[in-house]
């Protein structure tokens, strides 16, 4: 994959643990998403009341699920009736294939400059930085992804890219970037930014989107957004390019509204958005406006491997609403740049590993406290609480061996301890010698052991052990007055 966007505040998987207590450190961070969190589960709450929520978070996963099962055939129905619409289909194996064919896109029609829609796959594979290092200017034109790009910063949230600033915050960054005035007016910073953006729209050589749903019924790539910057995106420049994840597809027009009207009730709280997009084709003769291409990047990036797994094939589920987030305690108090992750969250936490492998993600899958909020308000049922504990497994070398890196958190020295462990309980002599010297030098057992005693007291052996205390009391019975032998009871 392609390195992050020069600049850029910088955060890893691999340092999440001091990521986190140094969040944990910030009272404004804690804040701002104690704040945005709390609202964004009552506006979820509340648009569910006169809906029988149970019964459409089952059809909705099994839409997911019907499709999944037929993935590779409606990838094919897809492509065909894609082509057939006017619009060219690309397949990407990878983040870094899909970069150079979007590159390749823009350099066949002279393009310096792109204006993006929100687009949580274009953050994974790090189009921007990629676009940037070949001369091409890539500006974001959803207002919070405009934001955290201004503030050199990358999203804090699948939805809400901003989520982790406040309104004085933004209004400081819009300031020192864009000239506007220092205002806690919410309407003046937005009007502010869309005037900043529309003047981008129309001056930009091609426009890049993502998907919601592509549906291989009639070809049709679906968007929802708030702002008009996603219709803006893909009809005002002469060129549009969609780049969606190859689990995106549905199978039919009418799978649609519940995944649409699930998505944006668990997402926002929306009954329905503002805009919801349906692109099928570029410009045809005698229209006035859209654009006079569309092509479509379909991108792997590990995802055929994960659909190979029976299990971890429930991952490739979720519709980004980001609901596991916003209920998740551990993401609620760390935010989103903590994981150091294009996908934060519970959902990250079980797809990261596949996109990265756990070479880079091992301490993820352990960042939830498995309370089961995340499967509880996911819209299609995805069983995260399961999947975090299979890719746990994985990380000791306990699972199937399916994800990269699997078996990195098993180091050599546990493996020994187990192995020593495993004779010692096979052998009954050196068990009770061991147990017995164990129990005589207990003063000598370290503080400290490991990672496992960073929050807890280390335990010590007894100094006596049970089979020892069961025969001090047998024996003391024994020579009770009244104690008869077992012989004469019988």
């Amino acid at each position: 994959m392609s390195g992050q966007t020069p600049g850029v505040e910088t955060y890893t998987p691999r340092e999440f643990h001091r990521q986190a207590h140094d969040a944990l450190g910030n009272p404004q961070i804690r804040a701002n998403f104690r704040k945005a969190m709390d609202g964004l589960m009552s506006k979820r709450r509340d648009s569910f009341d006169d809906w029988d929520l149970e019964t459409l978070r089952e059809l909705g996963a099994n839409i997911r699920l019907r499709a999944l099962a037929r993935l590779p055939d409606l990838l094919e129905q897809l492509e065909a009736n894609c082509e057939a619409n006017g619009i060219r289909v690309h397949w990407a194996e990878d983040g870094d294939e899909a970069c150079r064919i979007v590159r390749e896109i823009c350099e066949s029609h002279g393009a310096r400059s792109v204006i993006k829609g929100k687009s949580m796959v274009s953050e994974e594979m790090h189009l921007n930085a990629h676009l940037e290092e070949a001369g091409i200017e890539a500006l974001e034109s959803d207002l919070g992804e405009y934001l955290v790009q201004l503030n050199q910063q990358t999203p804090s949230h699948i939805i809400m890219p901003a989520i982790h600033l406040n309104t004085d915050e933004i209004s400081e960054i819009l300031h020192d970037k864009t000239g506007t005035e220092r205002t806690r007016d919410v309407d003046y910073m937005t009007a502010a930014a869309r005037q900043q953006l529309r003047e981008r729209f129309m001056a930009a050589d091609v426009g890049v989107s993502g998907v919601n749903f592509a549906v291989a019924e009639t070809g049709t790539l679906c968007l929802v957004e708030n702002e008009g910057n996603g219709r803006m995106t893909t009809t005002v420049p002469p060129v549009h390019v969609a780049v969606t994840g190859i689990e995106k597809v549905v199978e039919q027009l009418r799978d649609v509204p519940p995944l649409y009207a699930l998505l944006t009730r668990s997402a926002t709280g929306q009954h329905v958005t503002t805009y919801f997009n349906m692109i099928s084709s570029p410009r045809k003769e005698g229209e006035h406006d859209g654009p006079k291409e569309v092509h479509l990047v379909l991108v792997d990036s590990g995802r055929s491997r994960i659909y190979q797994d029976d299990e971890l094939l429930d991952t490739l589920r979720c519709i980004r609403c980001g609901a596991c987030m916003n209920h998740c305690p551990v993401y609620t108090r760390v935010g989103g740049h903590t994981y150091g992750t294009t996908y934060p969250g519970p959902i990250g936490s079980i797809l990261s590993p596949h996109l990265m492998g756990l070479e880079e993600t091992k301490d993820l899958p352990t960042a939830s406290s498995l309370c089961g909020a995340c499967g509880e308000v996911c819209p299609v049922k995805i069983p995260i609480p399961d999947l975090l504990v299979r890719l746990r497994k994985e990380s000791v070398g306990e699972g199937r061996g399916n994800v990269p890196g699997a078996g990195i958190k098993r180091t050599r020295k546990e493996v020994a301890a187990w192995k020593g462990f495993q004779w010692l309980a096979t052998h009954p002599g050196a068990w009770r010698s061991g147990t017995a010297v164990a129990g005589k030098l207990r003063a000598l057992t370290p503080a400290k052991l490991g990672a496992w005693t960073d929050y807890r007291t280390a335990p010590k052996p007894a100094s006596t052990t049970l089979h020892a205390l069961v025969k001090r009391h047998q024996a003391s019975k024994s020579h009770e007055p009244n104690s008869k032998s077992h012989e004469e009871e019988r």
